[in-house]
Parts: C-alpha cells; sequence; structure tokens
C-alpha cells in the first residue's frame, strides 16, 4: 500500500493518519496534534486495528508532552495521558502493551527537560518500525502455508490499515503473492461496519490481487462449495490457552471451517498475546453504539427505536485454531506449551 497508515510528521510535530472511516471513496489524510484527538481517532475507527491503535496510543503520549514544562510535570502530562488513553477501547491488548512500554520509558528517563520529548518520540517510532517488522517476518513464516492456486478467505481487516508495515492476515496473503503464488482472496464484508468490503478489498485493489467480496451468512455455502482452501485471520487478544478474540463473526468463520475441514489459522505478533488471562473466558468485549447495527452511512435499516446487541469482537476457542503465526514461527497446539514457550523467547 502506498499510503502510512499513521506516521509522526517531523516537520509539524503531529501525527497523520488516513482516516478509515471514509474509505474507499475517499482517501483522507487526518493531521493529529492532541492527545483528545488521538483518544477521539481511535474511538471513531478513524484508526483501527490492534497493532495500530497500539502505535498511536504511543504517538498520543508524545503529544502530551509540554517541553517547556519542569521534567517532572511533563512525566505527569504522559502518565496522565497513558491512563486516558487505555479507556479508549477494551479489547485489543496490543493499545495496553504500547501504553505500558511508553510507560516504562518515560519512568526509566533521566536527562534535560529538553531532551524528554525526542527521548520519548524516538521510543514510540521504534514500536512502529517494530511492528512493521514484526509483519514481514510473520508473513514470511505464513506464506509457507499457502500454494499456488489457493483461495483464501479472510475477515474484517488485518492489513496494512490495521497495522505499521503491510499487515498481518493480509500481510502473509500480499506477501505470498508477491512471490509469484497465484491465489485468490474471499472477502467477508464483515458487518456491522464493514471493515472486510470497505477496508481489505481497497488494500487487496492497491496490490493487484485478485479477490471477491461475500456476504458474512455466505461463508458457509462458498466452504461447502469447495472453492475455500484456507482461512487467515488476525488479532485482538490471545489469553495464555490459545482462545483468540478478534472482530465479531471470527468465531462463526472457525465453526464452519472446522466442519468442513478447512484449516484455520491466526496471524498476530507478540503483543497480541496476554499471559495474565488464562482462557478467552476472560477477555473483556467492547459493546458499540447500536446505531452501527440500525444505520449504515446514516441510512436507517431498522427500526429507530430496535433494541440492538453489538459485540465488536468474539471469541474463537483454542480447538478450532489450526496454528498462530507469529514473528518467530507458526505456534501448534497445546497451545499453553507453545505460547509459554514463545513468549519466553
Amino acid at each position: 500500500m502506498k499510503y502510512q497508515t499513521i506516521e509522526w510528521d517531523d516537520a509539524l510535530s503531529c501525527t497523520k493518519i488516513i482516516d478509515q472511516t471514509v474509505l474507499p471513496d475517499e482517501i483522507k489524510l487526518k493531521t493529529i496534534k492532541t492527545v483528545q484527538e488521538i483518544f477521539d481517532a481511535i474511538q471513531r475507527l478513524e484508526i483501527r486495528g490492534a497493532p495500530a491503535i497500539g502505535i498511536a496510543a504511543a504517538f498520543g503520549m508524545v503529544l502530551a508532552i509540554d517541553p517547556n514544562l519542569t521534567l517532572e510535570k511533563q512525566k505527569l502530562l504522559v502518565l496522565q495521558a497513558a491512563d486516558y488513553l487505555a479507556q479508549s477501547r477494551p479489547t485489543a491488548v496490543n493499545l495496553f502493551w504500547a501504553i505500558n512500554r511508553m510507560k516504562k520509558n518515560c519512568e526509566d528517563f533521566i536527562g534535560e527537560k529538553s531532551e524528554f520529548k525526542p527521548f520519548m518520540l524516538a521510543k514510540a517510532k521504534e514500536i512502529h518500525a517494530e511492528d512493521a517488522e514484526l509483519c514481514e517476518k510473520m508473513s514470511d513464516f505464513g506464506t509457507e502455508l499457502i500454494q499456488d492456486g489457493m483461495t483464501i478467505l479472510t475477515h474484517c481487516n488485518a492489513g496494512a490499515l490495521a497495522t505499521g508495515g503491510r499487515g498481518t492476515a493480509v500481510g502473509v496473503i500480499t506477501k505470498a503473492f508477491e512471490l509469484g503464488k497465484k491465489i485468490n482472496v474471499i472477502v467477508d464484508e464483515t458487518r456491522p461496519l464493514l471493515q472486510g468490503s470497505r477496508l481489505t478489498a481497497w488494500e487487496l485493489g492497491q496490490t493487484g490481487i485478485p479477490y471477491k467480496i461475500i456476504t458474512d451468512n455466505m461463508c458457509g455455502h462458498f466452504m461447502k462449495s469447495g472453492i475455500i482452501d484456507l482461512v487467515i485471520t488476525g488479532a485482538d487478544r490471545i489469553a495464555a490457552n490459545g482462545d483468540t478474540a478478534n472482530k465479531i463473526g471470527t468465531y462463526s468463520v472457525a465453526v464452519l471451517a472446522k466442519y468442513h475441514g478447512i484449516p484455520f489459522y491466526i496471524a498476530a505478533p507478540a503483543s497480541t498475546f496476554d499471559a495474565m488471562l488464562t482462557t478467552g473466558d476472560e477477555i473483556p468485549v467492547e459493546q458499540r453504539n447500536p446505531d452501527e447495527i440500525r444505520k449504515i452511512k446514516g441510512i436507517s435499516i431498522a427500526p429507530r427505536d430496535a433494541e440492538v446487541l453489538n459485540p465488536a469482537f468474539d471469541v474463537t476457542p483454542a480447538h478450532l485454531i489450526d496454528g498462530i503465526i507469529t514473528e518467530h514461527g507458526i505456534l501448534k497446539p497445546p497451545y499453553d506449551v507453545s505460547i509459554r514457550e514463545f513468549l519466553s523467547s
């Protein structure tokens, strides 16, 4: 993808993002100058995807710094920004991983007050650069799963728009294509916010990868027909036993894949694992605005007073997952063992 999902503008000393709420109709680069604007962009899904919101929060903590204040007050502003940004979205653990890493950098800093903001900015840029590198490593391992002629189904968006690099699940697909493998992609539209049809399809179109969009409830039909060979999705949080939270609808895809004997893989970096949670039952699931289901682009598709249930994520049990693609290789069951070894390596 030729556009950066998120970047730091050194000349303006601020962050710039692609506003994902207006894609694919418009490519809108948005300038963000305050912690409040970062918070709002994360909550409104202008910037989304587990790794990307972690990067955004890291840059947001830099935006909180006023170099004219004492070092003690600058650090206080960073820690206050950390607590505030942690409230933006509850499920994706990458957000908290990045915030905690930046908090430690803040607390460990010893130097002149004029050096603090450049130091913190360098640390935020490190998080961004590392994510891009991890995407490449995951893609290298994941491409081993893809053979010539395969049709791959993916759910939601786990590409460059969701990360600091080429992406996780979609990154695996784009890397295979670049290596010359002849592949096709089935893109779940991903209701209710259509991250598949709006974002993943747009990304694949940018790279020239052949794809077809289907509605979410067509997934079982096409698995039964035999045209889908492999499923790869991203993740927002993975418990110690391998249970995985991802965009709502992923669980249904995994159940259907298991029934039809289709391999189901997750792609995620170490920052997506939460070893503090024993199982997926402990993963907090974000509940979003009912109007995301009642309306599409402001147009009502349900009664205005209809009661709505709108969880943003569901949890796929580990026994439905054939493997987890990471920057250090593909983890296999038993996940309580392979994840522990991966995180300690």
